[in-house]
């Protein structure tokens, strides 16, 4: 299998993320809503606020997984940050997800000073709860009908790792 490159996200890879967010099975495990606009992807990569980091994973050259870290920047909640989290659904079950949870928790806790990442998912997305439970996050309450996911509402799990 090819190397799994985490990097900045570039302009250039809007393309490539406004095809990522386009897959039905990747944006009904997210807030996102169906047939995203191009201009949509150039604009948040382009236009990336202060305390966002904006990740891409590539497997030979391709992007095919993107994490979007955001710490907050109020005084009393910059020791916080949470995320999203997408990857191509014909490249899942890669380690892909797994490389680019790894660079975030690097940067959150040896560059970034951040000491509480925080997080909702899907309570019914078993997949990435696993994720999330082998990389230390633990449940710390339930949304009831959090969101509308195919005209139903949706139940989620609010997470959160500690820094140790």
């Amino acid at each position: 299998m090819s190397e799994i490159v985490i990097r900045h996200a570039l302009s250039s890879d809007a393309a490539a993320l406004h095809r990522i967010l386009s897959q039905p099975e990747t944006y009904a495990d997210t807030l996102q809503t169906p047939h995203p606009s191009l201009r949509l992807w150039q604009e948040r990569v382009e236009n990336t606020p202060a305390g966002t980091q904006r990740l891409v994973a590539c497997i030979d050259g391709q992007v095919v997984g993107d994490l979007t870290l955001e710490v907050y920047q109020r005084a009393r909640r910059r020791h916080s940050a949470t995320f999203g989290l997408c990857v191509d659904f014909h490249h899942r079950g890669k380690g892909v997800a797994r490389a680019l949870m790894q660079e975030m928790i690097n940067l959150c806790d040896n560059w970034l000073s951040v000491d509480r990442i925080e997080l909702t998912v899907f309570a019914d997305n078993a997949r990435a709860i696993a994720l999330y439970q082998h990389f230390g996050f633990e449940t710390e309450g339930l949304a009831r009908r959090f969101a509308v996911r195919n005209g139903r509402q949706t139940d989620a799990l609010y997470m959160a790792r500690l820094k140790e």
